[in-house]
């Protein structure tokens, strides 16, 4: 195992932080606690998202903020406000990428290091009852879309959390209080893949 003690940067919306749960049952840090059981060195991750941020507001809050030179891994999951906004699918594209190169430049180069997660379907969660369910999946279709095809351009790992999401979203224990937000055993099955890539990427 390696005895280097490695950094992540976790960047994104609500999904990242954990709204309405505890930190410790946020994504981030139920992956790195599966990380330390298996035995790798992690630094608890620094976690860079704020609830209701767009791809814009992330990026413009990168643009003005000071960050360590590099990390080892990134963590990407942006752009369900942008799409619960009604915000243009270009705009969101040239954000995101811009996201992307950004952490690209975190790994000193290494696109393996960066890991890009899709984006919930809020509409199916209890929170969305009486909206245009059909309308937000496709958006959310769309703008998934589009991140998996500049992830792939970049080299940049994507994995789909969405398809399992939707399938307990209307669960109420995968969903917190608020009925909109995943409870820790919905963020469980991310943080699992969210691992898996990292222990891939130390192990190679």
């Amino acid at each position: 195992m390696t005895r280097h003690t490695c950094s992540w940067i976790a960047l994104g919306d609500s999904y990242t932080i954990g709204e309405a749960v505890p930190l410790h049952e946020s994504f981030p840090y139920q992956a790195l606690q599966l990380l330390r059981k298996r035995g790798f060195h992690f630094h608890a991750p620094e976690i860079v998202a704020k609830t209701g941020w767009t791809t814009f507001e992330l990026a413009d809050h990168m643009l003005h903020t000071t960050f360590n030179d590099q990390y080892d891994f990134v963590t990407l999951l942006i752009g369900v406000n942008n799409q619960y906004r009604g915000l243009p699918l270009d705009d969101f594209k040239s954000d995101f990428e811009f996201l992307l190169k950004k952490a690209i430049r975190f790994t000193a180069g290494n696109a393996k290091r960066v890991l890009v997660i899709s984006i919930p379907d809020w509409g199916t969660t209890p929170f969305a009852l009486g909206r245009e369910i059909k309308k937000i999946a496709s958006e959310i279709d769309c703008f998934n879309q589009a991140k998996k095809e500049i992830s792939d351009r970049y080299n940049v790992r994507f994995i789909d959390i969405t398809s399992k999401q939707r399938a307990d979203g209307s669960d109420i224990a995968f969903v917190t209080t608020d009925k909109l937000h995943p409870s820790a055993k919905e963020y469980a099955k991310w943080a699992e893949g969210v691992a898996e890539h990292f222990v891939k990427q130390l192990s190679d």
